[in-house]
Formats: structure tokens, C-alpha cells, sequence
């Protein structure tokens, strides 16, 4: 019996340890290698080590750290064109231009505003905008050229020569979010904004291309912008009579207040230091919570800037942030200053770029083609361009279908390079040149304009306005060769035999990059037939 009970005891051990060790080895079976995690593993952000998949405290604090870290870049380089929007309004709120106000540039815009990429040939119209206690009216004067972006820069509606007016003035009501009262019948250009600030600006051709005075004038006497009044003009009183709307009293909107720009010292270019974060926080705790995409608001949220909350970050994510900032700053501006892909550039085996020709104006499939048989829209990529999106709002101001569009005669066109023929960067203390083949394709005007590669902003030199075109005001115009070609000189001095039309002053020490600029552009532009020579250097 014993024996028995012996064999028994031993046969049920044997038996446990074959079960253990069997689901031991399925187990360890049921693991694929692939899906496994080290003990150690060797990364960019350290060595990381695990016991078992179980993460070491110093792990959790590296990869803590760069989870934030890379929450901290993305709130800067997805969300860089919102703060670009607050920085325009805050320039102009610091020299007392408020929201619904405009400021003129009478004599045009010169060198001392810092304005990412703004020209010195037209004379610009801006005002930001609050439509917090309702909608508001803005009424353009004719021949402008402009658009209407709300906080985030997203488009809202275009104004002037590509908006509904065509060029002939009109009235535009932008409607805030979540507002839902009476609409007019006729009279307005309705367009619904996703927030509720934003800017608008616009640009008026000078006339005959040399005094901007009565441009100025013709902008002061037509441009208004004021609160809508519900039941009053464009309310039917059929509406009021068929119980759809209210009557309001016909009143007199208030007076526009207007402020000369011409010779202010103002600064609208966002910040790359602490006060970036400051002023995206302003912006979310400003707009309504849904204003931007969840997928954009979360790494906002996730480094502590959340709608009706104080923005109080730690010594830790301060240090995490301010390393953000110089990563997320360098890297925008290397891909402005030196772009990886080769479809933003326009021409083969060329320095002249354009991404919105590949991306379009919502940085995602390339603007359509125009041909005689009508439009022929590309297909959808159905992903955003993400780095053609942070390259442009960190070097330009405004985007809209009218700047990434093949229509001849409206609108505007762009090409700009940031190396010379031997891709090298620019140096003002040397002398370049650059030549237009004749008929340059341009039905309104043509210019070259040259910016700071620091500010992005107008190239700050003794000339003040730094460019050169077919417009004689501010400087004269550019002179063509025989051949009708014009060639156009940068140097910090005026070349012997060259006409003070075509040369731009440069600044020993400083750096810059040109932009050319076709108002109403042509069909050899599109194309391809003509094309600028390369930015030679001149020995």
C-alpha cells in the first residue's frame, strides 16, 4: 500500500513538472522574437533598459522627456502659422491699431516693418479682426487683391480681383462660430470663419505704376468695417412678413477708424522663444475649443496649453520646451533655406522654387492645371505636405487659392531662390546678377524684391524700399537691354554703368534671398517657355 502511494506521489510530481515545463515552452513559444523588447536597447535618445519589458526609472525619464520634447516641436511646427496671425495682430495692436481698425500704407511699406515677406510695390490695406460680439461687415474698395484668414491662418474667403467682387468692391459679411441668428437675403458675401479673431489684408495696384497717393485715398474712401446689424440692409421685409427674419433699424454703420503705416516701426514676425508658447496659449484660450483639429490640439494639450486652464509649466518642461524651440526654429528654417524636395523647385535643373505649385494653398494636392478644355484638377493625395506647410508659413504671410493658381491674368505668382548658379548662399558685401529674357510674362507689373534671411522680412538698407521692376515709384524703373532683356544687379554698391532702376542695395555682413513677383502672370509663365536666368555671381 505504501509503495503504491509512493508511486502515485511520484507519478502526479512527474506529471506537474511535464505541465509546467510544457506550458513553460508554449509560452516561451507563443513569444515571436519580433515582438520582444531587449534588455538593453541603444537609441539617439540614450541606452534604454527594461527587465523583462518592464522599463528602468532612468528609461521612463529619457522617454518621458522626448515624448514631450516631440509634443513641444509638433505645437510649433503645426501651429506656427496660428501664432504667425496673433504676432500680425499684436504688431499692429503695439503702435495702436485695434481689431476692426485699418491701417493704410499711403507711401507703401518699407524695410522698417517686419513683415515676413511683405513687398514695397503696392500699397497694402490690413486690420485684424473680432468678431466676438457678432458678425462683422467688411466693404472693400475696387482693384484690390486680398484675402480674409482666421487665428489658426486657415482661409476664409478671398476679397478683391479673385473674390466674388471681381475687382469691382463689395461687401463681405464674416460670420463668427456658433452663431446663429438672422443671415441677410442679398447684398453680402457671406463667409462662415471657424474662429473668432483673425486678419484680413489686401493689396491696391499703384496707378500707372508711380504714385500711390490716390490708391490710398480711393482705399480710405470705400473700405469700411463695422457690426452687422441684424434685420437692417439685406433683410427683405417679405422675410419679416413670412416670419423668417426681423426687422432692424436702418442705421448709419460707425465711421472706420484708419491709421497711416507708412514709416512705422512695427513687429508681426512670430517668436521662436518662450513667448511663442505665451502667445499659442493666448490663442487657444481666445478661440473655442474646437477651432482646431483634435489631432493639432493634442500635442498643444499635451504640453500643458489647454482651453480654461493656466499655462504654468515646471523647471522640467520649461527646459524641454526652450530645447523644443531651437529644434523646431532650426528645423523650419532649413527647410526654407534649403529644401529637400525637388518638386517644389519650378524649373529643371533650376534654384527657383514654389511649393504651393506642387501642394496647393491647403499644402496637400498640386493646384490643377488650366488648359483649353477647361480645368484639369490633379487627384487627391489624401496626406498633408507637412514640410512644405512649415517652410511656408515660417518665410510668408497669407495663403490663399490666388498665390498657388495656373489662371492668367489674376492674382499673383511667386518664385524665390535662396542659393546663387553655384549654390552657395548670398553675401551682401558681393555683387550678383540676375537677367529677365524679354516679355516678361506680367500683365500688371513685375518686381524683384530681396529680404533678411534673419526676419524674412524686407532687406533693411539705406534704399529703403530694396527693389527693382517695371514700376517707377519708389525707385525707377528697371531699364532693358537692347534685346529687351533686363538684367538687375544686388550689391552693396551701385555697379559702374549699371541704372539705379536696376540695381538693389545689399549689406555687407547680411545675408539675403530674392523674390520675384508677377502680378497677373501669363501663359509663358505657366508653361515654362520663359524663365529667369540663376542669381550669377559677379567677379
Amino acid at each position: 500500500m505504501q509503495r503504491l502511494i509512493k508511486l502515485v506521489g511520484i507519478s502526479a510530481v512527474f506529471i506537474l513538472f511535464t505541465a509546467n515545463h510544457i506550458a513553460t515552452a508554449q509560452s516561451n513559444a507563443a513569444i515571436p522574437p519580433s515582438i520582444t523588447t531587449p534588455d538593453k536597447v541603444e537609441t539617439r535618445i540614450g541606452t534604454l533598459e527594461f527587465d523583462d519589458g518592464m522599463p528602468s526609472k532612468e528609461t521612463l525619464n529619457k522617454v518621458y522627456d522626448n515624448l514631450d520634447l516631440s509634443y513641444a516641436v509638433r505645437a510649433f511646427t503645426d501651429n506656427l502659422r496660428g501664432v504667425s496671425i496673433y504676432a500680425i495682430r499684436k504688431g499692429l495692436r503695439d503702435i495702436g491699431v485695434k481689431d476692426n481698425e485699418v491701417i493704410v500704407f499711403s507711401e507703401l511699406m518699407d524695410a522698417k516693418s517686419l513683415f515676413l515677406t511683405a513687398n514695397a510695390d503696392t500699397v497694402y490695406v490690413i486690420g485684424g479682426l473680432d468678431l466676438s460680439n457678432g458678425p462683422v461687415v467688411l466693404e472693400v474698395p475696387p482693384q484690390v487683391l486680398g484675402t480674409v484668414q482666421d487665428a489658426w491662418f486657415r482661409w476664409v474667403i478671398d476679397v478683391g480681383l479673385p473674390g466674388p467682387d471681381r475687382g469691382e468692391g463689395g461687401k463681405y459679411l464674416i460670420v463668427p462660430p456658433g452663431y446663429d441668428g438672422p443671415l441677410p437675403q442679398g447684398g453680402f458675401n457671406i463667409a462662415h470663419a471657424k474662429t473668432v479673431h483673425g486678419a484680413w489684408f489686401a493689396r491696391a495696384f499703384l496707378e500707372d505704376g508711380k504714385d500711390p497717393k490716390p490708391v490710398a485715398e480711393r482705399i480710405r474712401q470705400f473700405t469700411k468695417i463695422y457690426p452687422y446689424n441684424p434685420g437692417g440692409v439685406g433683410t427683405s421685409v417679405a422675410e419679416f412678413l413670412d416670419g423668417k427674419a426681423k426687422l432692424g433699424k436702418l442705421t448709419k454703420p460707425p465711421a472706420t477708424v484708419f491709421h497711416e503705416g507708412s514709416g512705422k516701426v512695427m513687429n508681426t514676425v512670430p517668436p521662436n522663444d518662450m513667448s511663442y508658447y505665451e502667445m499659442l496659449n493666448k490663442i487657444v484660450q481666445e478661440e473655442p475649443a474646437t477651432s482646431l483639429d483634435p489631432e493639432l490640439m493634442g500635442p498643444v494639450a499635451a504640453i500643458g496649453i489647454v482651453k480654461d486652464k493656466p499655462f504654468a509649466p515646471d523647471a522640467r518642461m520649461k527646459k524641454i520646451l526652450n530645447d523644443a524651440l531651437a529644434i523646431a526654429n532650426a528645423t523650419s528654417r532649413s527647410l526654407l533655406m534649403s529644401p529637400r524636395a525637388p518638386s517644389w523647385f519650378y524649373y529643371k535643373n533650376s534654384n527657383w522654387q514654389n511649393m504651393l505649385f506642387d501642394t496647393g494653398y491647403e499644402f496637400e494636392t498640386p493646384i490643377p492645371m488650366i488648359t483649353r478644355e477647361g480645368i484639369k484638377p490633379f487627384p487627391a493625395t489624401g496626406y498633408r505636405k507637412l514640410d512644405a506647410r512649415q517652410a511656408f508659413f515660417y518665410g510668408v504671410t497669407g495663403i490663399t487659392p490666388a498665390m498657388a493658381m495656373r489662371l492668367t491674368g489674376i492674382g499673383s505668382t511667386y518664385l524665390w531662390t535662396m542659393v546663387d548658379s553655384d549654390n552657395n548662399y548670398f553675401d551682401g558685401a558681393k555683387t550678383y546678377k540676375v537677367t529677365l529674357p524679354k516679355n516678361v510674362p506680367a500683365e500688371k507689373f513685375w518686381s524683384w524684391t530681396l529680404y533678411d534671411t534673419m526676419s524674412r522680412s524686407m532687406l533693411d538698407t539705406p534704399q529703403r524700399y530694396p527693389r527693382a521692376g517695371s514700376q517707377s515709384y519708389p525707385s525707377p524703373a528697371a531699364e532693358a537691354a537692347g534685346d529687351g532683356s533686363i538684367t538687375v544687379y544686388f550689391a552693396p554698391e551701385q555697379p559702374d554703368g549699371v541704372a539705379r532702376g536696376n540695381w538693389v542695395q545689399t549689406v555687407p555682413g547680411k545675408s539675403f534671398f530674392p523674390v520675384l513677383r508677377l502680378y497677373s502672370p501669363l501663359e509663358p509663365f505657366f508653361s515654362k517657355q520663359w524663365q529667369p536666368s540663376e542669381v550669377e555671381r559677379v567677379n
